[in-house]
């Protein structure tokens, strides 16, 4: 009886590079050719490579904005809260709702709820912590973090097709293009 073997899933398609100019040039060719999921691994920040996969801003700045805001309405909620509603201590001879005491609170949770806003929306926006990514399963990708620059297209983009995604990216002029797998 034979037993059939199964082939691990495919990841993607990783090209590797020698310079961050031949990255950035392929990152281009690879958008212009309709790939749409595809990622660059540098050793270091290539000016342009987000913006060639054709990355879109992230809405990290308005999880920030309304973070902000909902800190500031909480530092204010509670000082008037106390202030007013729970312990009505006549100090000083000023009323109860004496908002210029109340604006050191409010600034402080606003920037607090706003900080972690950004942190945390950043986090999960990102997808970390990943402490496992198929693109480790490649042997070279350790040098990512060295001397070499890749280019992975993913198999979820509609475009992908084993054969000719590889041909693709053969004619960029990588130093080697690798089957992904899961």
């Amino acid at each position: 009886m034979k037993t059939m073997e199964k082939k691990p899933a495919i990841y993607g398609m990783l090209a590797e590079f020698d310079s961050e100019e031949a990255v950035l040039d392929a990152a281009h060719k690879v958008y212009e050719a309709g790939y749409r999921n595809a990622e660059g691994y540098t050793p270091f920040v290539v000016e342009g490579l987000a913006e060639a996969l054709g990355s879109s801003r992230t809405k990290v700045a308005a999880i920030t904005f309304w973070c902000g805001v909902f800190g500031a309405i909480l530092g204010f909620g509670m000082c008037w809260y106390a202030n007013v509603i729970s312990y009505q201590w006549n100090i000083g001879g000023r009323p109860p709702n004496s908002w210029p005491a109340f604006i050191p609170i409010t600034f402080e949770l606003m920037v607090l709820c706003a900080a972690l806003g950004t942190v945390l929306g950043m986090l999960a926006m990102n997808g970390l912590p990943q402490l496992y990514h198929p693109v480790f399963n490649a042997p070279q990708f350790q040098l990512a973090s060295k001397d070499r620059f890749f280019l992975c297209i993913e198999a979820k983009d509609p475009k992908y097709d084993l054969e000719s995604t590889r041909a693709f990216l053969s004619a960029l002029s990588p130093l080697s293009v690798t089957e992904v797998s899961q």
